[in-house]
C-alpha cells in the first residue's frame, strides 16, 4: 500500500526557516519523482518543486528558486524540501505526491501524479 505522510509545517515568520519531510511506503525512491505542491486558500494547487528518481533532475517554480532546496534520502525513503527566506505568499498547505518519472512529473503537472499525502500546513506570518 502506497503512503505518503508530510511532517515539518508550522507558523513561522517572515524569513524564517522550515524543512518539511515527506516520508513514503509501499515503493521505494528510485523508482519515483516525487513532488511538493502547495495549496493557499482559495487558490489552485501549484507545484513547488520536483526531484526525480535518480535525483539528477530537480525542478522549482520560479518563484521558490534560490530559497527552496528538495533533497532526498533513499535509505530513510524520506524526501525534504528545505525552505529559507520564507514570505507571507509562502503560506498554504504543502503536500507531496508521487508519479513516474516523465516529464509531466518533472514539470509539476498535477495529473502525472498517482499518489497524495495529507498535507501539512505552512503559516508565515508576523
Amino acid at each position: 500500500q502506497v503512503q505518503l505522510v508530510e511532517s515539518g509545517g508550522g507558523q513561522v515568520q517572515p524569513g524564517d526557516s522550515l524543512t518539511l519531510s515527506c516520508a513514503v511506503s509501499g515503493f521505494t525512491l528510485d523508482h519515483a519523482t516525487i513532488g511538493w505542491f502547495r495549496q493557499a486558500p482559495g487558490k489552485e494547487r501549484e507545484g513547488v518543486s520536483s526531484i526525480d528518481s535518480s535525483a539528477g533532475r530537480i525542478n522549482y517554480v520560479d518563484s521558490v528558486k534560490g530559497r527552496f532546496t528538495i533533497s532526498r534520502d533513499n535509505a530513510k525513503n524520506t524526501v525534504y524540501l528545505r525552505m529559507n527566506s520564507l514570505k507571507p505568499e509562502d503560506t498554504g498547505v504543502y503536500y507531496c505526491a508521487s508519479g513516474p518519472s516523465n516529464s509531466y512529473t518533472w514539470r509539476l503537472i498535477r495529473a502525472g501524479y498517482d499518489h497524495w499525502g495529507q498535507g501539512t500546513q505552512v503559516t508565515v506570518s508576523s
